[in-house]
């Protein structure tokens, strides 16, 4: 590169570095926020539990619901329970609901999870709570989604809050303060490969 170029080159970056610097002195506002990872693609559950992670890198308590998957035995489980008392994980569910096929019982199930959900978001001592799969539950109407909502609002103001799940109603959306919507681009099982410890669970 010759001199010229390195001299554009660093001119072009500083620009980008204050327009970078402006806009991050221009964020002001500290809250909890309620975050939703929905959408086809793969990675909601994963993405929840590296924010899991980085709470837990600043020693802030985390509380992991689990409304659907509970029956699965995951490895994201005992790794974050190496951080001991700072870690909460209920499992909640009994699995999808084609497995259970039993549509009261999995009602039954979403409403012990949600008491489980709300004695965390009412505890100020609680940086993080997870709510794994609860989109799932309300999609099928297994909790009241007003009764959600209200709950998530009436939280700490600093408590941050993780939903995972497809199809997220557009209400929860709508009370977001960020939406990540996961993008089925290609998947493995379509080739013919099955779940697999360490990747998939």
């Amino acid at each position: 590169m010759s001199s010229e170029d390195e001299r554009r080159h660093r001119e072009k970056m500083q620009k980008r570095k204050d327009v970078q610097d402006r806009e991050v002195s221009e964020k002001t506002i500290e809250k909890g926020v309620l975050a939703v990872h929905t959408g086809p693609g793969k990675g909601k559950s994963t993405a929840a539990f590296g924010l899991a992670l980085r709470m837990l890198g600043h020693g802030r308590r985390v509380v992991i619901v689990q409304f659907i998957k509970g029956a699965w035995s995951t490895g994201e489980r005992p790794a974050l329970e190496r951080f001991g008392d700072l870690v909460e994980w209920h499992s909640m569910g009994e699995g999808f609901t084609w497995e259970t096929q039993d549509r009261a019982r999995d009602v039954a199930a979403c409403e012990r999870a949600w008491d489980v959900a709300v004695a965390a978001l009412q505890r100020e001592d609680v940086g993080l709570v997870v709510l794994d799969e609860l989109n799932i539950a309300l999609r099928y109407d297994y909790l009241p989604l007003q009764r959600v909502l209200a709950d998530l609002q009436a939280r700490p103001f600093m408590q941050h809050v993780v939903i995972t799940g497809r199809n997220a109603k557009p209400e929860l959306i709508d009370a977001a303060d960020l939406v990540t919507v996961m993008t089925l681009v290609k998947h493995h099982f379509k080739a013919g490969v099955k779940a697999q410890p360490g990747f998939e669970f």
